[in-house]
């Protein structure tokens, strides 16, 4: 007989474990966490932006603040050494835009905007074949990208000795039978091309990685359904990787027009805006560094800003970023 029989028959009646207090939960459930205190809160609240504090600091002081100085000093008549500065008003940017020989250099962009047309078609040529199963896709992948990888000066000096006169190019002329020894860079027209040129070669390989980060992001099953439907390549382009880059496209067609506007580094280095190469930028730096006006040369570079804000604006408008849905 067990303990709690042997009580029964006594008479007694058997003792239960005393119930300790529940508060509405059942027994083995972990307790509830204590609410965060208010400094707590604050403090994971403020986090983020002290995380963005400093590139704030950093944006505001070396974009931000330069900028509006630079607006400020556009109506006045400052050389860039003088304390004083006097005010003159709009008339520097009257000067922009009555003096032809201010405002000229712009139709210089229109070669390197031409060639940033090249550019674009052979990134995204390259970029579409390279993206397939191709013999030695990754060696011709190093080739194209690596011209935007050297500095900026040294391509510059490099194609120097390219263009002159018999130089590299008439040595390559040469081989295949070509009799020419000319100056490149001498006249308006082939200096501007020969330039033009200079920078596809040179960010070509920018746009091709863009084009082909964007076509590889697109799922492999729309490949083979098309494989499986009888499409060929150009379908496949058409159909698929075309409307799959569009918000890619519409990157590098903003980025190749406002760098066209705002050519500097190779037209500088290789002829210094000799031989009617001067870009819009190499004047205002003439302007702000050789000939001590700094106020006409800050309204042209507010006018250069105003423009690329204009010609991405009417981009943005004309070929809006929706979202893309190829399935």
């Amino acid at each position: 007989m067990d303990r709690t029989t042997d009580t029964t028959v006594r008479g007694e009646t058997p003792r239960r474990p005393a119930a300790g207090p529940s508060y509405g939960r059942r027994t083995g459930d972990a307790p509830s966490p204590a609410p965060p205190r208010r400094r707590d809160r604050a403090w994971r609240e403020a986090t983020p932006w002290l995380f963005m504090l400093v590139p704030l600091a950093l944006l505001v002081v070396f974009t931000y603040a330069p900028v509006i100085n630079m607006i400020a000093y556009s109506f006045t008549d400052w050389d860039g050494v003088s304390p004083e500065l006097r005010a003159t008003g709009v008339h520097n940017y009257v000067d922009i835009f009555t003096r032809p020989e201010l405002f000229q250099v712009f139709f210089v962009s229109g070669y390197y905007l031409a060639a940033s047309v090249v550019q674009i078609a052979a990134a995204l040529y390259f970029a579409t074949v390279l993206s397939f199963r191709t013999r030695f896709r990754d060696f011709f992948k190093g080739v194209l990208f690596f011209p935007y990888l050297i500095n900026g000066v040294a391509i510059g000096f490099v194609f120097l000795y390219f263009f002159q006169d018999g130089g590299t190019l008439d040595s390559v002329l040469r081989l295949f039978g070509a009799e020419t020894e000319r100056a490149w860079l001498s006249t308006p027209t082939s200096a501007n091309i020969s330039l033009a040129g200079v920078s596809v070669w040179r960010y070509t390989g920018l746009n091709f990685v863009l084009f082909l980060g964007a076509i590889q992001s697109i799922p492999g099953e729309l490949y083979e359904a098309s494989e499986l439907d009888g499409a060929n390549r150009w379908q496949q382009f058409r159909h698929i990787i075309a409307p799959g880059i569009r918000p890619i496209l519409s990157l590098s067609v903003i980025l190749s027009v406002s760098g066209s506007l705002s050519v500097f580094e190779i037209p500088y280095i290789m002829t210094g805006g000799a031989t009617g190469t001067e870009t819009f930028v190499i004047q205002t730096v003439k302007l702000a560094f050789q000939f001590n006006k700094t106020g006409l040369a800050s309204a042209a570079a507010v006018v250069l800003l105003l423009i690329i804000l204009l010609v991405t604006w009417v981009q943005r408008r004309l070929v809006p970023d929706d979202k893309v849905d190829l399935v």
